[in-house]
């Protein structure tokens, strides 16, 4: 853990230095993901989970807060569509490499998957209480972190390295909202089950 949070500080506190640390880095699907992936991208279903509970989702003057079982099937849910998400992401930035005049290389493009998508996931602690829930927006950090990794990792020339970027952020964002729709969807079928079944009684 004390690693994961000292390469998480760095990505965030010096970014370019880090990214040169990675580059030279081996690495696996499994080493990525085990255990820097599985930690920080259970912080924001965590924190959505944690805050519904406790302090509820405010609407006007009503607070509504979440029925245990569908917010915990929304959590699990919300966190394996993220992690299926940074793979999907890092398959775009692969095929994407030449376009750029980068070199494809899978292992480098979910390298910045992974670690670009740092700050967006220590970001989301922030759902903990919703009232902060709009410094989430500090998670708009890894763009940043996105637009230093992609030419460094993927070789792409420096003078393409935003539309790069941008073309990632476009398609990384179309992943994100489907991924959010399905768990709003699940979220709703969920909470409707169990009111008919509390009705039913």
């Amino acid at each position: 853990m004390t690693d994961i949070l000292q390469r998480a500080k760095d990505m965030i506190v010096k970014p370019k230095e880090t990214w040169a640390v990675i580059d030279g880095e081996t690495a696996t699907v499994q080493t990525l993901y085990i255990p820097y992936v599985l930690a920080l991208a259970a912080i924001g279903p965590l924190a959505h989970l944690i805050g519904g509970q406790v302090f509820g989702y405010h609407f006007l003057a009503i607070t509504v807060h979440p029925p245990l079982g569908a917010a915990i099937a929304s959590a699990l849910l919300s966190y394996v569509l993220t992690l299926i998400g940074v793979y999907v992401v890092a398959l775009v930035i692969d095929a994407l490499a030449p376009t750029f005049g980068g070199q494809k290389n899978p292992i480098q493009a979910l390298k910045v998957a992974v670690y670009s998508a740092t700050a967006g996931w220590v970001a989301g602690i922030f759902a903990v209480v919703p009232a902060l829930k709009i410094l989430g927006l500090l998670g708009l950090y890894s763009l940043y972190l996105l637009y230093l990794g992609l030419p460094r990792l993927m070789k792409a020339p420096e003078d393409k390295a935003v539309a790069y970027t941008v073309v990632v952020v476009v398609v990384a964002a179309i992943l994100y909202l489907i991924i959010a729709a399905i768990v709003g969807a699940l979220a709703m079928q969920q909470s409707s089950a169990l009111a008919g079944s509390v009705s039913l009684r």
